[in-house]
């Protein structure tokens, strides 16, 4: 394995911990605050820090910001995906969701063949194939009848839309960029998502009562604009101009786990054991996809 291969997979492995962190906290919070109203707040938040960051490293480099429509088409996807997130997360709960994420995978590798012509290997398509079905699992909380009458819940519904917008983003980072840094191009990102969802989601700020949010609410604010945002987009698009879309995307299977690990820090319970065997399919399916 190659130096680039290996950091990548270690920016991927931080990347599934601290995306757990945003189910965890998201489930505390989602029903406090509107959607668009939070992840305008976080993306504005991460913007600054990124771009404090990017100055304080000897500025940008000329032509960071050329064709500028990269950036924007780039934050309408993930700003899709983190408004659905959090709406889905009113309704669904944290590991529900989570598995939902470990979808993710399957619709990564159909984008990344459409944009880039990755190919799927039949030992990769076997890794989603029993992911998905863990997923599933988790998802239908280990029920058969409800799987059977396919009875997804309206949370997990709306968040699996948002994962297919967050799908789409792994490859076209790497089809959009053209050299720039993983610091500059989440810069443009994080900022042209922070404009899209002030423009789009105006109502919803005007009229959140920012003074009286609870705890929680800022804390998951500053923990997504700085962990689930800043960190969480360096760490995707430095892992996705290293990795392929479907290895990149193999650590989703991940979340789930570390959910589990977040719900129970935060005083809540660990799942049944018969939704765990789930969660034990997709760690299967990881393993399955990491190997070369």
């Amino acid at each position: 394995m190659t130096l680039a291969a290996r950091s990548g997979h270690l920016a991927m492995l931080l990347f599934s911990v601290l995306v757990a962190g945003s189910f965890a906290l998201g489930v505390l919070a989602a029903n406090d605050i509107a959607p668009m109203a939070l992840n305008a707040a976080r993306f504005a938040i991460a913007a600054a820090i990124i771009g404090t960051v990017i100055v304080l490293r000897g500025g940008f480099p000329a032509g960071s910001f050329a064709a500028p429509w990269r950036y924007l088409v780039l934050a309408v996807i993930f700003a899709t995906y983190f408004v659905l997130m959090f709406e889905g997360l009113k309704t669904a709960p944290s590991v529900s969701a989570a598995a939902v994420f470990t979808l993710t995978p399957i619709l990564s590798a159909g984008f990344g063949w459409v944009m880039l012509r990755q190919r799927l290997t039949g030992r990769m398509g076997f890794a989603l194939f029993i992911g998905g079905l863990g997923a599933l699992w988790v998802i239908f909380r280990a029920d058969v009848p409800a799987i059977l009458r396919f009875e997804v819940g309206r949370g997990e519904l709306i968040y699996f839309w948002g994962c297919v917008s967050h799908a789409a983003y792994t490859p076209l980072v790497r089809k959009l960029n053209r050299g720039e840094s993983a610091l500059v191009f989440t810069f443009g990102t994080l900022v042209a998502g922070a404009g899209v969802l002030t423009v789009v989601g105006w109502s919803d700020i005007v009229a959140t009562d920012w003074r009286n949010l609870p705890a929680v609410v800022w804390l998951t604010i500053f923990y997504t604009a700085v962990f689930a945002s800043a960190a969480t987009f360096t760490l995707l698009q430095f892992a996705a101009l290293r990795l392929p879309s479907s290895k990149v995307m193999a650590y989703t299977y991940l979340v789930p786990a570390w959910v589990i690990v977040w719900d129970v820090a935060l005083g809540g319970t660990a799942p049944p054991v018969a939704v765990v065997a789930g969660i034990a399919l997709t760690a299967v399916a990881l393993v399955l996809l990491l190997r070369d």
